[in-house]
């Protein structure tokens, strides 16, 4: 489905990049087109964060930093994203601030709402890591169970923090016991931040993820690691999830857990090009905080990886698996 645009209010030379719309790279809303296959979907919500705080203002952020794209073409990727499928802005979800447990049940209902029975898709702009969870929970209901790739600097498998099971550092594990993962099929990349006890990385293989860890591409590079993740999630569903942290703080400074030793930004939007072809069903791009940002680096950085993942979306429709049980993986 086309995205039409008789009056030019994406094209920067009628409209200053700087004026406009505010809405994800000045892309229509969702009640401005009769139908849509894609949607931007800000989940302004940060009650999860175990250190700094301030990913809530992720969305507005990188929206504003987004104003920077020109969407209607894709150098790299070789199409016209906006051409191919209707893509739009869906808005925030209006998430409380205080409860986490009533936060991820009012952000799965806004996740189903906007995805509704057609095989819509949605790149979700965060908030921080938790907010993965109640997304992952709506793909599963239309997918089955998905084969996970997650950049991030940790691994995001612990049990509990303060006795809290849900944050954003134990979102993958609730999806490994909600039966959400395909069995042995997701993968971490750029893996670099500290541990609590070696049990951590023995917990996290026991829930089927391989890891490539940031120093791995040392040696692997970036067409070998693209291989590893490719063989590994083969043709399943895949989510694919960047908690902007993947990058070193050199590049992305703007967020809650920075780790020195990360990926730079050449190095991630390598990889995510390089995904080009698998049957991506949705995508968060999550944990950037402008408040400790500076001149938009992070929030550019963020705004570039969830246009990135909106054209491999447009180049591939979703293709929904005949109808299984979902079993933990």
């Amino acid at each position: 489905m086309s995205n039409h645009d008789p009056i030019g209010a994406l094209e920067a030379t009628v409209v200053p990049r700087f004026a406009g719309a505010s809405t994800f790279a000045r892309i229509p809303t969702i009640d401005a087109v009769p139908d849509y296959d894609i949607a931007v979907l800000g989940v302004p919500f940060d009650g999860g964060t175990s250190y700094r705080p301030g990913a809530r203002f992720g969305p507005m952020g990188v929206r504003q930093a987004s104003r920077h794209l020109r969407p209607r073409f894709h150098v790299e990727l070789d199409t016209a994203p906006l051409e191919q499928l209707q893509v739009v802005d869906a808005g925030d979800v209006p998430c409380t601030p205080y409860s986490i447990d009533d936060a991820m049940q009012q952000i799965e209902q806004a996740a189903r709402e906007v995805v509704g029975e057609r095989d819509r898709r949605l790149v979700t702009i965060g908030g921080d890591h938790t907010v993965a969870l109640p997304m992952l929970r709506a793909a599963g209901e239309k997918y089955g169970p998905i084969a996970l790739v997650h950049f991030d600097a940790h691994l995001d498998t612990w049990d509990t923090y303060f006795n809290a099971p849900t944050t954003h550092g134990t979102v993958f594990r609730r999806a490994f016991e909600d039966g959400l993962l395909a069995e042995d099929k997701s993968i971490h990349i750029g893996i670099r931040g500290p541990i609590y006890d070696r049990l951590d990385l023995v917990d996290d293989a026991s829930f089927g993820f391989r890891v490539i860890r940031a120093g791995d591409l040392d040696v692997l590079g970036i067409e070998g690691a693209v291989d590893v993740v490719r063989r590994r999630v083969g043709d399943a569903p895949v989510y694919v999830s960047v908690d902007i942290d993947v990058l070193d703080p050199a590049f992305a400074p703007g967020t809650g857990t920075p780790e020195m030793g990360g990926l730079n930004s050449r190095e991630l939007l390598r990889m995510l090009r390089a995904l080009d072809g698998l049957n991506i069903v949705g995508a968060d791009v999550v944990e950037t905080a402008p408040a400790y940002d500076h001149a938009e680096i992070t929030c550019v950085a963020a705004a570039t990886v969830a246009f990135d993942l909106i054209t491999l979306m447009t180049k591939t429709p979703a293709i929904t698996p005949e109808p299984a049980s979902m079993t933990a993986g």
